[in-house]
């Protein structure tokens, strides 16, 4: 450990060099996949290391296979910087890097675990940095996330990616393509890093910002299945937010230490124009979750009045109901009348005295008149007819 010590020392004095931020690729690329060891049986498990490197003055030196082979080659090293990149390893190979770099068992277990909070701390020399990559995925309109966490000493970077994103492959072509910008140490690539995983929070952004519009849509167009829709949204939301707004705090607390830990100004520039962009990003995410909100609450309320609608369209319908059989009961009542009538005298009893009463024929017909009369007139005071 004390040529590792001699060479952290001896790597610092190449930082003060001016750099220009590279230009971004125009395309994305894969994301590094493990590749197999050599040596490795068909059919085994693949190693969880997806590529390691070691660099000196900006440029690639070597690429060992294994972690055996970079400890070795890093202590021929004494000016030289390795970057590991690992996807979901093992325990026996953080705790392997635990030892040789010595790492502190917080940090180790945190990585094992992952399902951290984006967060920063400091272990003596070593930083521990904890994100929470995004990527937008278009088929099925959803936000999916990945896990990230760097280790970031004196004379090494270790990179552990519990998910697809970030894609680190194109962080460290930009890297070696800028021989400048790697020169400055193991600050730049984490600088890299965090710059890799905030810019891919953009096409995030732009695919949200295009579901709360197709969201609106639905809503004014009564969509049923647009509740649903909203609520998935606003968890992924508020996902987001858990991914975004501590990285202001954690850039923050980082550009505090620029005097003590001697940053070189081009990073401090580099750091803030980051800084700027997750302010920002956080500023859209916040505002995306109140949109949200009102169009969650907007929807209620447009569901509340279809509902009344619905609700008095019946009403209404009950009503004209009702009264249609009014009018049938009406009517069915006073035909009733002289039907109860005629059936009484029609039963030709021998003892009825209107059987052989000369006025009883009239009698009956002016007597089913007068009741038939007297009902219409009861049920049109009553609004029945």
């Amino acid at each position: 450990m004390s040529e590792r010590e001699n060479g952290r020392n001896g790597g610092n004095g190449g930082r003060r060099s001016v750099w220009r931020r590279a230009p971004q690729p125009q395309s994305a690329s894969p994301a590094e996949a493990p590749a197999p060891v050599p040596g490795t049986p068909a059919g085994a498990e693949p190693a969880s290391i997806v590529q390691a490197a070691l660099y000196r003055d900006g440029v690639r030196v070597s690429s060992p296979a294994t972690l055996a082979e970079t400890y070795r080659e890093l202590r021929e090293q004494p000016s030289g910087m390795a970057w590991i990149g690992l996807a979901r390893p093992t325990g026996a190979d953080l705790h392997s890097l635990a030892a040789e770099f010595g790492l502190h068992p917080l940090a180790v277990e945190d990585a094992m675990e992952a399902h951290q909070r984006p967060k920063l701390e400091r272990y003596g020399e070593t930083l521990f940095v904890v994100l929470r990559a995004a990527r937008y995925l278009d088929a099925p309109e959803e936000v999916d996330f990945g896990e990230l966490h760097v280790f970031v000493g004196p004379d090494f970077v270790l990179t552990v990616r519990h998910g697809a994103a970030p894609d680190l492959s194109a962080v460290r072509r930009r890297m070696e393509d800028t021989p400048d910008l790697l020169k400055l140490g193991p600050e730049a690539v984490l600088y890299a890093i965090l710059d890799a995983v905030v810019d891919g929070y953009a096409p995030v952004v732009s695919g949200v910002q295009n579901d709360i519009d197709e969201i609106e849509t639905e809503v004014f167009r009564g969509d049923p299945e647009v509740s649903r829709r909203i609520y998935e949204l606003s968890r992924e939301m508020v996902e987001f937010q858990r991914a975004t707004r501590p990285l202001v705090g954690m850039l923050h607390g980082l550009m505090a230490g620029f005097a003590k830990y001697e940053t070189d100004e081009e990073l401090q520039r580099y750091l803030r124009d980051v800084a700027d962009h997750v302010t920002h990003i956080s500023e859209r995410v916040d505002g995306f979750r109140q949109a949200l909100s009102e169009i969650l609450t907007v929807n209620a309320t447009l569901v509340t009045q279809q509902q009344n609608a619905e609700m008095r369209a019946l009403a209404e319908a009950g009503f004209e109901q009702n009264e249609e059989v009014k009018k049938i009961s009406s009517w069915a009542a006073i035909l009733f009348a002289p039907t109860l009538v005629g059936t009484i005298y029609g039963m030709n009893f021998d003892h009825m005295p209107e059987l052989h009463w000369l006025f009883g024929y009239p009698f009956a017909i002016g007597l089913m008149g007068v009741v038939c009369l007297t009902l219409y007139v009861v049920f049109k005071k009553r609004d029945w007819l």
